[in-house]
């Protein structure tokens, strides 16, 4: 089993400051994120899917 990611190290491996991972799903946008206490964790797997669909949508042929 993978250990999930803290937002933190999500939104480190995105590039992307912590608070936009917040909007993001304040919005329903980003990957999915589970509530486990007071803390948002992601799964790795979920946390690539969505990388590579939002990748696939921005970068598709011209």
């Amino acid at each position: 089993m993978e250990r999930l990611l803290s937002v933190d190290e999500v939104a480190e491996f995105l590039g992307i400051p912590v608070a936009t991972l917040y909007q993001w799903r304040h919005k329903g946008a980003g990957p999915d994120a589970y509530r486990v206490g007071r803390h948002l964790r992601y799964e790795p797997a979920a946390v690539r899917a969505w990388l590579d669909e939002h990748l696939a949508g921005h970068h598709g042929p011209h």
